[in-house]
């Protein structure tokens, strides 16, 4: 007889085994994933440790490759000076400097001439030709320059040009009076905050020595100059460091060590070196013209403010605010007009007047570029032809600052304004020439105070239309209030410069 129950052992048995087989595919499968997984982080990590390198064990073998490059640099200005001591002019902080400064010669009545010396740092960047690069700072002034190598072989070294805007010079020794190492430019931009940097320099004048540190921070800008980009680093630089180089972990230069914030004059983590992506291009330039080239478009710029966006129907403050151009410029040539807003530069955005300066600087002379503009609540594109800016400022520096003012008065915006005539142009010391609107006075506890506005500046636009009588600045402040702007946007000028001032209606900012 057929018993159902005797099969249910082995149907059990199947089952078990079917089951067996299910979680084993299970378990392989689950291996296969967590084998890819394994993989694809391994992978990971291997990418990001090649890019984001630790510590080496020890900086040895670099600073063996790099020192040979490095050199102190020594110069000495004769100078005149009252009695005092003949001792080695040591620089500040010097070991030595206590024990020789009540030491030399006096001549008569106390005042001699003497050899003023000053110490810093330098490399070299081409060891064919001997192109030594250090800061301008560190030999401006001086009558000799003596280069000085680790081995302690000392050559003069001739003035080859210098760029007091970067605070770079280049110098040049004879480059088969000493067998020369050089080192090459890195790329800075790929330089990130966090990566090691290595300094070797001259500080105190204590000869070659070696700091190590991080990039702090990069694009400071320390108000030094019109350029300013610096990288910034914990790495000791101290007095003597200037014109050192800061190198990446690839022995390549990253930067040129220039200076320091300190309230005591010593390292306390803060240092500035000029970025390579900056320093290269302009001393390719010295080398080849003796002085920079740098591209110039034409005008004056300042940032866009919360105000002047609102005036001018932007949506933010990015971009470049045109408050003068130049007669004969680039920009006046290619149409470019106060008021205009730039955005675009050759196809970069500019958010802020340094960007755009650094773009403009960067690019070769003569060469043909876009600029998008904002004009009148609507983009609009120009092609200019980039001059010179050396030589613009050689002409510009030849022409006398113009003169201003007087006639009818009218009270706005804590302002009296008058038509100009011969009386206000000889009271305000403006040119023969000076035509529109004087400022003749303006309340001290008014925002045109706050703003800087003077008497004897003179109003050219009122909302970007041109105005040349008062009653024309009545006229468009009349038609301004009547729209919803809660503050006028004005060009004023003084002297050659111009600029826009956003003043206040009054309007209710809720």
């Amino acid at each position: 007889m057929y018993n159902r129950y005797s099969e249910l052992p082995k149907k059990a048995e199947v089952r078990a085994r079917s089951l067996e087989n299910h979680v084993s595919r299970e378990r392989k499968y689950g291996l296969f994933v967590l084998s890819a997984v394994t993989v694809f982080v391994f992978t990971v990590g291997l990418a990001l440790n090649a890019k984001a390198r630790g510590a080496p064990e020890s900086f040895a073998d670099l600073v063996e490759q790099l020192s040979p490059a490095v050199v102190n640099i020594s110069t000495t200005q004769t100078v005149k000076a009252g009695g005092g001591g003949g001792a080695p002019q040591l620089p500040e902080g010097h070991p030595f400097e206590d024990f020789f400064k009540d030491f030399g010669p006096k001549g008569k009545d106390g005042e001699r001439s003497r050899k003023a010396t000053s110490l810093g740092s330098g490399f070299v960047v081409d060891a064919k030709a001997g192109y030594v690069i250090t800061n301008n700072h560190v030999i401006d002034g001086a009558d000799e320059i003596t280069v000085v190598f680790t081995d302690g072989e000392k050559l003069p070294a001739t003035l080859v040009g210098t760029d007091p805007k970067t605070d770079i010079a280049v110098l040049k020794v004879d480059p088969n009076g000493h067998k020369l190492v050089g080192v090459s430019w890195g790329d800075s931009e790929k330089s990130r905050v966090g990566d090691w940097v290595l300094a070797i320099g001259n500080p105190y004048g204590l000869g070659g020595t070696v700091t190590a540190g991080i990039i702090s921070a990069d694009n400071r800008d320390i108000r030094s100059g019109p350029y300013d980009d610096y990288i910034q680093t914990d790495a000791s630089i101290n007095k003597g460091n200037s014109g050192g180089p800061l190198f990446n972990m690839d022995g390549e230069v990253i930067g040129i060590n220039t200076a320091i914030f300190s309230q005591s004059g010593g390292s306390i983590g803060i240092g500035f070196s000029i970025p390579s992506q900056l320093a290269e291009p302009v001393v390719k330039q010295l080398i080849e013209f003796g002085k920079t080239r740098r591209g110039w478009l034409g005008v004056v710029i300042q940032p866009v403010t919360e105000e002047f966006a609102e005036s001018l129907d932007l949506k933010s403050t990015d971009g470049v605010l045109v408050a003068g151009v130049p007669e004969e410029g680039p920009a006046f040539k290619a149409g470019i007009k106060a008021g205009d807003v730039i955005l675009e530069f050759n196809g970069e955005v500019v958010a802020e007047p340094r960007e755009l300066s650094r773009l403009v600087a960067d690019t070769k002379v003569g060469s043909k570029v876009t600029v998008d503009l904002w004009r009148n609540g609507e983009k609009k594109e120009v092609s200019v032809v980039l001059g010179e800016l050396e030589k613009a400022e050689t002409q510009m520096a030849a022409v006398s600052p113009a003169e201003v003012e007087d006639g009818k008065t009218v009270e706005k915006l804590g302002m009296e304004l008058a038509t100009v005539n011969d009386g206000l142009r000889k009271k305000f010391n403006l040119g023969a020439t000076a035509e529109g609107v004087v400022i003749t006075n303006v309340d001290p506890a008014s925002e045109a105070a706050e703003k800087d506005i003077r008497p004897g500046d003179i109003l050219l636009e009122v909302q970007l239309e041109p105005v040349s009588t008062t009653d024309q600045v009545k006229s468009q402040l009349k038609a301004i209030a009547d729209t919803d702007k809660k503050s006028v946007l004005m060009l004023l000028k003084r002297g050659q410069n111009s600029r826009f001032v956003a003043l206040s209606l009054g309007k209710d900012k809720g």
